[in-house]
């Protein structure tokens, strides 16, 4: 007995650490003791969770144009879509943003994918009585909750724009060698996160939270991943006030941004380059904007893509990186071509 138990006790307290050193920390829910503090307006979800949001540009009752926006990677609704006033006003636009689950001060969904993120935004819509249809605009990461809008939610959209939308690797539409290559072009620390991610989503957080290797550049917002006209974008920006705290990882890491990478980077149940268009009779539009320059989203793959869809308006912007449309009057463009179909001279 005392051999097997030599043997055996060794192996079981290696077992806990493991699990220990793999299993996230609890979040830190809003509201609740030792959790941030609540500030913003909240709607409860069916299924219990609660949603923040935040509402600007034109009184809903008078707008003429109502859009879900849905944040980035690492971010919050707080982070403003920089649009002028002088283009909300004249269009008459209601713009509503919110924070996803496990974001800001969104109640964390352990379940978490592409449909719930698309359910999400049709539930907000419904209680907050945007009508039959609205219009939705996802930036970067903010691009597959569009794209589930558009597989699980089509019906319910006036219009949508992805802007730099992130890309998946595996989805199945991409010829193999294509995504090879362009899965090599990212810097070595995001290709082993995205892999992770997608491969082996168990050890995601030790990977994200271990000290000896580079994990996730765009987390750690690595100079690599930004292009000559990022960094210009960057430099706009720090010049500018800065008033907003960002509070994207405040209830922690695990069900913000690492919930992020299995859902973008994970196996969907769709694909959505076989997405049909949701405005046949063209009483609606969808856009794609990409930047030229972007080093996290590739310009090939979503050249292909748009190839694929020919109903989606692809525009490329020459000399843009992942974030141009946050300087220069891009975002007025942007809206502009969603809402109007005043399409820029220029992409």
């Amino acid at each position: 007995m005392a051999p097997k138990l030599v043997f055996v006790l060794p192996i079981v307290l290696l077992g806990w650490a493991f699990q220990a050193i793999l299993r996230p920390p609890p979040t830190k829910l809003c509201g609740f003791p030792g959790g941030p503090p609540l500030t913003s307006p909240r709607i409860k979800l069916r299924d219990g969770r609660y949603l923040a949001y935040r509402a600007d540009g034109v009184q809903k009752e008078k707008a003429r144009y109502k859009i879900i926006t849905v944040h980035a990677f690492d971010s919050t609704k707080d982070i403003p879509l920089p649009v002028s006033k002088e283009l909300v006003e004249e269009l008459g636009i209601y713009l509503l943003a919110f924070d996803r689950a496990g974001y800001g001060e969104s109640d964390p969904n352990p379940k978490r994918d592409v449909k719930s993120e698309a359910l999400d935004i049709e539930e907000l819509a419904d209680q907050l009585e945007l009508g039959q249809k609205f219009y939705v605009l996802g930036a970067s990461m903010g691009g597959y909750p569009v794209w589930g809008c558009l597989q699980y939610i089509p019906h319910r959209l006036a219009g949508a724009a992805l802007v730099v939308p992130v890309i998946n690797y595996w989805w199945p539409s991409f010829p193999a060698e294509l995504s090879r290559q362009a899965f090599k072009k990212l810097v070595v620390p995001e290709q082993r996160t995205l892999w992770i991610a997608h491969n082996v989503p168990s050890l995601l957080y030790l990977w994200m939270t271990q000290k000896w290797f580079p994990s996730s550049a765009a987390a750690m917002h690595h100079p690599e991943i930004f292009s000559k006209y990022d960094m210009e974008v960057l430099q706009k920006m720090m010049a500018m006030p800065r008033t907003i705290e960002n509070k994207s990882r405040q209830q922690g890491t695990y069900e913000s941004i690492h919930r992020d990478l299995f859902v973008a980077f994970g196996s969907w149940e769709f694909d959505p380059m076989n997405i049909t268009n949701p405005f046949p009779q063209n009483e609606g539009s969808v856009h794609i904007w990409q930047g030229y320059e972007d080093r996290l989203v590739l310009v090939e793959l979503q050249r292909y893509i748009s190839q694929k869809l020919p109903w989606i308006k692809y525009h490329e912007v020459p000399e843009g990186g992942h974030m141009f449309m946050l300087v220069d009057g891009w975002t007025d463009r942007i809206l502009k071509a969603l809402l109007v179909g005043e399409e820029p001279s220029a992409v």
